[in-house]
């Protein structure tokens, strides 16, 4: 055995003393990422659930808004179509898979909704926001309805322009009540449908009102509340 062979058979015989005496090492490492994937499973968890607030208590109303604030805007769609699902609709996140600005589609009993969610922090949803959802809906809305949706407020002049139009204006505070109302509620419940002559977000009476496309009841609370159905 000549010199070379030699040096290359104790250089092995360094490598497996080497690695031998390495092997906590490599045991601490699997466990390191074993424990860095239950982590990552157990924290998955917490947000699914986290998504509608389990075990979540908020001590005011203004503090879930800040939640939801804070949420990205996917993760905000999410949640929506998450609620929407509480509330008794099919609901999916669409998000950009769709045109027109449309972020969940719900439906019920056959009937097909289409909303926007606006996760806005210290911007008011201005008019043009709505017509442009309005435009995107004119082949969509048959016997459904347009939401938009925001963690904020819809300036005056959007609330006028959704005024007689199927489109429903949902802001922050309107929101939370929906959520409450989901909570609330051990059997599904929607939020545009009402079977009573009482409205369904704040208890004011339903009355009839004729709009640009045909009758329909809107509460006579308005415009404090914006509840209308047909």
């Amino acid at each position: 055995m000549n010199l070379i062979q030699l040096d290359f058979w104790q250089m092995l015989k360094i490598i497996f003393s080497s690695l031998s005496m390495a092997w906590p090492i490599f045991l601490l490492m699997g466990a390191f990422f074993i424990a860095i994937t239950l982590f990552e499973l157990l924290k998955k968890k917490i947000d699914n659930d986290i998504k509608f607030n389990k075990g979540k208590s908020w001590r005011t109303d203004q503090e879930l808004l800040q939640w939801l604030r804070g949420l990205k805007p996917t993760e905000f769609e999410e949640y929506i179509a998450h609620l929407f699902t509480k509330l008794g609709y099919k609901a999916d996140a669409v998000g950009k898979s769709h045109d027109g600005g449309i972020d969940v589609i719900a439906t019920k009993n056959g009937i097909t909704n289409y909303i926007q969610c606006k996760k806005y922090i210290t911007n008011k949803v201005p008019v043009s926001a709505v017509r442009d959802f309005y435009g995107a809906l004119a082949n969509k809305l048959a016997n459904g309805k347009g939401y938009i949706i925001t963690t904020n407020t819809f300036t005056l002049e959007a609330e006028k322009f959704a005024e007689d139009k199927p489109i429903e204006l949902i802001d922050g505070f309107d929101l939370i009540r929906h959520i409450k109302m989901a909570k609330k509620n051990s059997t599904p419940v929607t939020i545009a449908e009402n079977n009573n002559s009482n409205c369904p977000k704040c208890g004011g009476t339903l009355v009839k009102r004729n709009g640009k496309f045909g009758e329909f009841k809107g509460c006579s609370n308005y415009p404090k509340c914006k509840y209308t159905t047909k």
